[in-house]
């Protein structure tokens, strides 16, 4: 793409806006990921202390008979548990049941109905808070650390069914922040390195997504250049011709004929290209001036051979029609188009057609399509520019001669009005053998609205 400021500015606005945009996804993406992994962290912790809890719980209670008492049973069932206030240690030979729990940094509180400890177990840290046992879930912190504990709290019965008191089971959250940590520094860390492939392929595709505009704003830029290229040429001719005649220290009647008379044929070039351009331009936006309707365009080639005879004759050009299938051969658009557009390339095919050559307008028929022919044996169009010739103003021969007459338009009027009625057109071309323009223009409107429906670019 041609650097022009105004482009490159906006190049630069559509790829930072597209970052800032994708900034804030990732970001709601990244806190979102970060959510989900935290909370199934917490679900798994919380399942994996109530299943502790429940077994602890299941065993407790077919020993327990006092209400805030701990009996001799429980504690050879549970050889690691500590009496408040007592030092003691596991006895040799005894497997604790909580040695695996230990190192996974568990710890184990028995409280009285009241709340007070009565026993604990596992790793637990000096001075940790008894909070309210009533609480079922509970995340207490260290107050001599950094640590954290998530708790459970749970009622405990003695084999009667009386109210024993708590059992609290708590683990250390120290694993699950720093995992948590490092998934907050990978994410931290991992925005900005997004962020700065977002900025990258933000700015390719803006460049990819401007290329249809700046396409457009040359094309514009050549339009205008061109037209006024074109208007500029008539308007410079009247203005040389009405200088020169003020310059004439006499002027008689028949100098100021010749003068009003080379003033009206530009006059009429130029209200010729106006009206020429005017079409296009409701061509492109897609007013149509009149009603579609049935259309017989064998008729419409027939008058267009009729009335562009003496334009043969002159150029010593045979003109003829060839109608082939079934007429008439009626087709659903505006009269006045299709005439406009058959007249265009039977007036191009003669003109670019040497003297002794032959004009064909051919007319098949299908169901659905009719196609029509301009065959002319004429001097042909050079390959690299078959794909130029439909564009306003361009000619094959770029020297701008003016002998064949025209603006550089009449093609570029064809072309639109074949898109406005949804159908094609095609040109094949040897150098010096002549050319052949194709045109398939629906016979109906249901084929017209499927044509649109696939090939949308013939509305555009």
């Amino acid at each position: 793409m041609n650097p022009h400021p105004l482009f490159q500015k906006t190049r630069w606005r559509l790829a930072c806006w597209y970052a800032g945009v994708m900034g804030i996804i990732l970001s709601l993406s990244g806190f979102g990921v970060y959510e989900a992994i935290a909370h199934a962290h917490r679900m798994t912790l919380d399942r994996e202390l109530e299943s502790v809890a429940g077994t602890l719980h299941d065993t407790l209670e077919t020993v327990l008979e006092t209400p805030g008492q701990l009996e001799s049973d429980a504690l050879r069932f549970l050889p690691e548990l500590c009496l408040s206030g007592v030092s003691c240690a596991i006895a040799p030979g005894k497997e604790p049941i909580l040695g695996s729990l230990t190192q996974n940094h568990y710890y184990l509180r028995l409280l009285d109905r009241s709340g007070r400890p009565i026993a604990v177990a596992g790793v637990l840290p000096e001075g940790l808070q008894i909070p309210p046992p009533q609480v079922r879930w509970q995340t207490i912190a260290d107050p001599t650390a950094t640590g954290r504990y998530h708790q459970l709290s749970q009622m405990l019965h003695t084999r009667d069914g009386q109210n024993w008191g708590y059992l609290q089971l708590g683990r250390s959250l120290e694993e699950w922040d720093n995992y948590l940590r490092a998934v907050r520094i990978v994410l931290i860390l991992g925005l900005p390195v997004a962020l700065g492939f977002t900025v990258v392929a933000g700015w390719i595709l803006a460049g990819v997504a401007m290329q249809p505009i700046y396409h457009s704003y040359r094309h514009i830029q050549q339009f205008t250049a061109d037209a006024a290229h074109e208007l500029r040429t008539p308007l410079a001719a009247i203005r040389a011709t009405v200088e020169t005649t003020l310059r004439s220290p006499v002027l008689n009647e028949n100098d100021a004929r010749e003068t009003l008379n080379s003033v009206e044929r530009q006059n009429l070039r130029l209200s010729a290209l106006v009206t020429d351009l005017l079409l296009l331009s409701r061509l492109d936006r897609q007013q149509a001036p009149e009603k579609r309707q049935r259309c017989s365009l064998d008729d419409s080639i027939s008058d267009v051979v009729e009335e562009l005879a003496p334009l043969a004759i002159a150029a010593e050009v045979q003109l003829r029609a060839q109608f082939n299938g079934d007429l008439p051969c009626d087709v659903w658009g505006h009269e006045s188009q299709l005439y406009r557009v058959l007249s265009n390339l039977v007036a191009n095919a003669i003109q670019y057609t040497p003297a002794g050559g032959e004009v064909v307008v051919k007319l098949d028929s299908t169901p659905h399509w009719a196609i029509v022919r301009v065959v002319d044996t004429g001097i042909g169009i050079p390959p690299e520019q078959r794909g130029r010739i439909f564009d306003r103003f361009y000619r094959v021969r770029n020297d701008r001669s003016r002998h064949t007459g025209g603006s550089g338009l009449g093609l570029a009027i064809v072309r639109a009005i074949v898109q406005s009625h949804q159908g094609t057109i095609d040109v094949e071309s040897a150098i010096g053998r002549g050319s052949t323009f194709t045109l398939k223009l629906p016979r109906d409107r249901k084929t017209a609205a499927i044509s649109s429906q696939f090939h949308p670019c013939l509305t555009e």
